[in-house]
This record gives structure tokens, sequence and C-alpha cells, in this order.
């Protein structure tokens, strides 16, 4: 096991390389860079620029070499100085503009995450053991709706009930008061409630899918050779279930927590900007749009390496959890 974790983490360094190598070069295959942004942007507020004007810019932020070049200068200052850039569109640090808004993006993430795991879990396990019941078949339902819902509309919808039952459609994570004030005690509560509104609409599609893959992986357990030997050796069914059946069934629900860590440290971008959320998903749209290369190059490959140590550790609890891995992990 302690060989795995090692060679994992050897692993991770050339991965998270060619990975920023990948995500710079992508981002620069759009046509034009950020000047070209710029200068369309201005030129329509009607300022001109000549060519010795845009090539002036384009030297000024180091777009006239090529995109290896630049792509080589970034790695080396992330490595050398632990400095991501120098972001175009906020004239400032790639690295303060992530900051400014990296504590509410963790606050929200594991909030959601928290909520996710805490509603799917029990309604699949449920679901799978009253298979048939009308609960399971609300579940069902429920489960397929919330696939099939755009997170944006959810979000439209439920803001449209809360000024139609409250005068306040919760808009953002903070109200004016909190914004002038800061987050305290007395206002805690207020930004709680405002919690419940992301919370709901960017962790349905989750939920609802881990609903299905924990009812179909239970369903699929209940029905092995090893469960029906234990029943007819006089085993409880709660023991079947949640000693034998649910640790196999939870295999594919935590394999999957490396990319939902990611998407949800993003959020969902569509639905954070109509909500208003000032985490990293709108930050990231942003600078895609103005080709602010190396925001969202940092950005992107921030969720990469999430990818990657949440992939470590879920293989970790899985190599815990199911022996059958453990073993073919220590033969490996």
């Amino acid at each position: 096991m302690a060989n795995y974790i090692v060679k994992r983490i050897l692993l991770f360094f050339p991965t998270v390389l060619i990975i920023s190598f990948v995500v710079f070069f992508i981002i620069q295959l759009p046509p034009g860079d950020y000047v070209n942004s710029l200068v369309a942007s201005r030129t329509a507020e009607g300022e001109i620029f000549t060519e010795d004007d845009i090539n002036e810019l384009r030297e000024q932020y180091g777009l006239d070499d090529p995109w290896y070049v630049q792509y080589g200068n970034w790695v080396k200052g992330i490595v050398t100085e632990g400095d991501f850039g120098y972001s175009f569109s906020y004239g400032r640090p790639v690295w303060s503009v992530i900051m400014d808004r990296l504590s509410l993006t963790i606050i929200v993430t594991f909030t959601i995450m928290i909520f996710t795991y805490l509603v799917s879990l029990p309604i699949g396990i449920y679901s799978a053991t009253h298979q048939y019941s009308p609960g399971d078949y609300i579940a069902t339902t429920i489960g397929f709706l919330g696939m099939a819902t755009p997170n944006f509309l959810l979000a439209i919808m439920l803001m449209y009930l809360s000024f139609k039952w409250t005068g306040d459609p919760l808009l953002g994570l903070f109200s004016t008061e909190m914004l002038q004030e800061g987050v305290h005690l007395y206002n805690f509560g207020e930004f709680l409630q405002r919690m419940i509104i992301p919370t709901i609409v960017i962790g349905t599609s989750g939920t609802c899918g881990i609903i299905r893959t924990v009812r179909a992986q239970m369903l699929d357990e209940q029905a092995q050779q090893y469960a029906l030997t234990a029943r007819a050796k006089g085993v409880s069914e709660a023991v079947i279930t949640y000693k034998y059946c649910l640790r196999a069934a939870l295999n594919p629900v935590v394999s999957g927590m490396a990319g939902s860590l990611s998407s949800l440290f993003s959020g969902s971008t569509i639905s954070a900007i109509v909500m208003n959320l000032a985490i990293q998903g709108p930050v990231l749209f942003e600078s895609l749009k103005s080709q602010d290369m190396y925001l969202a190059g940092t950005i992107v490959l921030v969720q990469a390496i999430l990818v990657v140590i949440g992939t470590l550790l879920s293989d970790i609890v899985l190599a815990w959890m199911d022996p059958r891995i453990r073993f073919t992990t220590e033969r490996g």
C-alpha cells in the first residue's frame, strides 16, 4: 500500500506538467489574444488604435513571443518564484485574483459536497431496499427530473419563488449590508439563508446522479451470491445491507469524488452567473472570454491538480474499503 502511494505521488508531478502544457496550448488555440479583445472593446467605445499602438500593447503584455516561449516563462515563474503570471483584465497578479474568491469558493464547494452526500446516500439506499415501493418511484422520478432540469433554470425558478414568498430573490451570497459591514454573528443566519438556493441548485445534479448510482449498485450487490448465502445463514438484512452491500456499492461513488471536487471548485458557471455568486466559475468564464490566458490557465490548472489529488485520495479510500482492490494493489 505504501509503495502504491509513493508511486502515485511520483507520478503527480509529470502529470501536472503535462496538464499545464495542454491547458496553455488549448487556451492559445482561439485566434487572436488579449490585445485583440482589448482593442476590439475599446474601439467599440470610440477609441482609435494604430498598428504601432497595437504592437506596443502586445510587447507590453509579453504577447509578441511565440506561445511556447510564453508557456516556458509561465512555468518557470511558477516553479522558481510561485508567480502564476499577471492578469491582464484585472491588472494585478493572477494569484491575488484567485485568492479574492478562494475562501468563499471553498465554503460553497464543501457545503454542496456535504449536502450532496448526506441527501443522496440515504435516498439511494432506501430506494434500493424498497424497490418498486412508492418511495422508490418518487426518488426515481426526482432523480430523472433533477438530472434533466438545467441548473440555471432551477436557479431562476427558486429565486422567483423566494421573491414571491419573501420579497427577496436571495440573489448572491451577501446583502448590501453584509457587503458594507462584513459577515458577523448577528447576520450569519442571513448568510446561511442565502446559501440554500446555491446549494440546492448546484448540488441537485450530483445528488440525483449519486442516488441512481447507489440504487443500481445496491440492487446488483443484493443479488450477488454472497448476499444470498448470508441470508440463508440467517444474517440480518441490516448487516447484509450496511456491512457488505453498501461498502461494495460505494466504490463508484468514491471514485467519482475527484471529478466532483474539481467541477464544484469552479461551480456551475452559468448557474453561478445567474445567482451572482462570487466564486471562481464566473472569473474563469470572463478570463476565457477576454483571453486572459494566465488567469484562465491557472484556474484550469488548479482544477486539474484537484482532480489528480482527488483521484489519489479516492484510490486510497477504495483500497481501504474494498479488500479486492487492496489485494490487487499489493500484488501490483
